[in-house]
């Protein structure tokens, strides 16, 4: 089972198998088929029929030749998402995940409550990460299974309420993994670099991959970045090195996943459900 709760797919009722995702017959949705847990916080991958228009909640998104699209579930969403492909309706009501509270002391406490002179700086970092996560590309890679990044101990879970040196904060929207400093970073699918930022001041190395349709991952905390904007990567390529940069206690990589500002559980689009031990 997945962290938090059990996966659950359109239209079958049927529960997530360990390996993930998968996809639906589509004879049985009348081609239209949509793969992934559908959870709060998840990634759907969807493929429509041929030449079909896609919209999202009434909102067109891309469809590549061959019929795939992608969207997004909310972490907090309890409301059905609206799906019409050509003369093919559907609504998805996401599976609710029950979320923890984690409590995380001994952080830099100028990362937790930044000084004045320094949140000018947070905004403009933020502006730029923003910035990147409106792409929408004809890259496919968004469709495939993704890996895990390094191999580790998952330290911190996405959706959690975080209380960091006693201060309440907003959900950790990611996936921690601890690992040693220095631990390669690789892509978890094909992407193209759009940010790569070397210190920035809350996240500290940060990298982020587009991998088409809005869905793009970001790699924090890292000590050095192997990769600059504009390159293309490939599934496998060592794209930055793990570190303890910004907000952190100890070295490790935060992975987090979006459909353009909606920020998504890139657990729950991994082959399994938790990385290999270093």
């Amino acid at each position: 089972m997945f962290l938090g709760t059990a996966a659950a797919f359109v239209a079958t009722g049927c529960a997530g198998a360990e390996q993930h995702p998968t996809t639906l017959d589509s004879s049985t949705l009348n081609s239209l088929t949509l793969a992934g847990p559908l959870e709060q916080g998840s990634l759907v991958v969807g493929k429509a029929g041929a030449a079909a228009a896609v919209t999202v909640d009434g909102n067109t998104v891309s469809v590549s030749p061959d019929g795939r699209f992608a969207f997004g579930l909310a972490y907090d969403q309890t409301r059905a998402t609206h799906i019409v492909a050509g003369a093919t309706t559907r609504d998805v009501v996401p599976v609710v995940r029950k979320y923890d509270i984690q409590t995380v002391n001994g952080l830099p406490q100028k990362t937790v409550t930044p000084p004045k002179e320094v949140q000018a700086r947070i905004a403009r970092e933020n502006a730029l990460v923003a910035e990147a996560r409106k792409r929408d590309t004809a890259m496919t890679a968004f469709a495939e299974t993704f890996d895990w990044p390094i191999k580790g101990i998952v330290s911190g879970t996405f959706g959690n309420q975080r209380i960091d040196n006693g201060t309440p904060m907003a959900p950790h929207f990611g996936v921690d993994i601890a690992a040693p400093q220095g631990t390669p970073i690789r892509a978890p699918v094909d992407g193209t670099v759009t940010l790569a930022e070397p210190d920035f001041y809350l996240t500290g190395g940060t990298t982020m991959l587009d991998h088409g349709h809005g869905v793009s991952t970001v790699y924090l905390h890292q000590s050095a970045l192997k990769v600059k904007v504009g390159d293309r990567v490939r599934r496998g390529d060592v794209i930055g090195l793990v570190g303890m940069k910004g907000r952190a206690t100890g070295p490790h990589l935060h992975w987090g996943m979006n459909w353009f500002a909606m920020r998504l559980d890139p657990s729950r689009s991994a082959a399994t459900t938790a990385p290999e031990k270093g």
